[in-house]
């Protein structure tokens, strides 16, 4: 198509690099489902608005929808099918809480809550600033990921139960 660009772009995904050939005006989403086959990831919105498409860049949650892959270059990307162990505890947290119904939403939701732990825990401050990790503060922490079906209380019990 006349007027698009491509470059070579090196990604770090899941500790594994990859060289591809992208048009500079792929998402970060769209990049990692169609050109890496990481499907894990999910497009709700496309707008920022759900948190269905958040990822790791470099630890920290990013909607992958409102990033272009090729800023990525010197990054590392987690997405949850790169999460490990902490993933494995808060992917069996949400099973057994209950924390999803229809699912579309639990990779984001996943990747969100474990780099809130982590945030929680380098002393990154929330709107909230109680003392402890309490519920209103994990909802405040987790307001950037919606989920339509409402598995808010379980999302809240797996989420307690790995911060402890």
């Amino acid at each position: 198509m006349p007027g698009n660009t491509y470059v070579k772009a090196r990604l770090s995904v899941n500790g594994h690099r990859h060289e591809l050939e992208l048009d500079t005006r792929v998402s970060l989403l769209d990049c990692l489902r169609e050109h890496l086959g990481l499907t894990g990831t999910k497009k709700g919105c496309d707008q920022g608005a759900c948190g269905a498409c958040t990822v790791l860049l470099d630890g920290e949650r990013v909607n992958s929808c409102l990033v272009l892959a090729v800023q990525c270059e010197d990054a590392e990307i987690t997405t949850i099918e790169g999460l490990a162990e902490a993933g494995r505890a808060m992917r069996e947290a949400f099973v057994r809480h209950d924390a999803l119904q229809c699912g579309y939403c639990t990779p984001g939701q996943i990747c969100s809550a474990v780099a809130m732990l982590a945030e929680y825990e380098a002393g990154v401050p929330s709107a909230v600033g109680a003392p402890g990790l309490t519920d209103a503060e994990i909802r405040e922490r987790l307001a950037g990921n919606l989920c339509r079906c409402g598995a808010y209380n379980g999302i809240l019990a797996a989420v307690r139960e790995v911060s402890r």
